[in-house]
């Protein structure tokens, strides 16, 4: 019992212990959710989120340039052709972060402040991750959600975002967009 107890005392005063975790979707690389669920900040509108590994503004920039929208109204209500229908893009970056507490150095500040001394690890009691994902939400020209159940052209524009996704994440030179048949 007490190797027990003593093993639980090491990994404690040795773990660090996470207080927020940035949500990782299961069984696929998107997910399909109300945006504001997601990030309290954002409309209570059915979305398409998927976490974003490259740098900042490389979506801006390839929307931009697939769509050739010359920094005009880059993220908000971008028209694409869908089965015959113009349909319209809008998107967001949100970031959700991994947060964790470093309790050895917390012990350890504890432990020397009690003997009088200064803290040494102060600033370093919390450690954090950002994770960077996009938002998108479709809409028809009726400015009824393409997302949502009842819309009859679900499916299709989950497909046509997951497209849309994978050349995003694949593609280097956005410049070569130009070159290829817009979808």
């Amino acid at each position: 019992m007490k190797k027990i107890i003593t093993l639980l005392l090491v990994i404690t005063a040795t773990a660090c212990i996470p207080v927020q975790i940035a949500p990782k979707f299961k069984n696929q690389d998107y997910k399909v959710m109300l945006a504001k669920k997601f990030q309290k900040n954002m409309p209570r509108e059915t979305a398409f989120i998927f976490k974003d590994s490259k740098d900042a503004e490389e979506f801006y920039n390839y929307i931009n340039k697939k769509y050739n929208l010359n920094n005009i109204d880059v993220g908000y209500n971008v028209p694409f052709q869908l089965e015959g229908q113009t349909l319209y893009l809008s998107y967001h970056e949100a970031e959700r972060t991994d947060k964790n507490v470093n309790l050895p150095l917390v012990l350890i500040d504890a432990k020397r402040e009690s003997n009088g001394n200064s803290s040494l690890f102060e600033n370093n009691y919390t450690s954090r991750t950002g994770h960077w994902y996009l938002i998108l939400t479709v809409y028809d020209e009726n400015i009824k959600n393409c997302l949502r159940d009842q819309h009859p052209l679900k499916e299709k524009t989950i497909e046509y975002l997951k497209e849309l996704k994978q050349e995003y994440l694949t593609t280097q030179n956005y410049e070569e967009l130009l070159l290829t048949k817009k979808s």
